[in-house]
């Protein structure tokens, strides 16, 4: 089976905004505490911002 694409622009799946406003929010939980749930949140959160372009 084949598909075509759609030459149509389409929508990022998350916008460069959006994108900082989580790292941003996953540092700031990530500093509410030592539980193994905030280290993630820190460790996606550096994951996250190294991918993202400087402006």
């Amino acid at each position: 089976m084949t598909g075509t694409y759609s030459d149509a622009p389409r929508l990022p799946l998350i916008t460069m905004v959006e994108a900082r406003d989580v790292v941003r929010l996953l540092v700031h939980f990530a500093q509410a505490g030592d539980s193994d749930e905030e280290s993630d949140a820190y460790q996606l959160a550096t994951d996250i911002a190294g991918r993202l372009p400087s402006e």
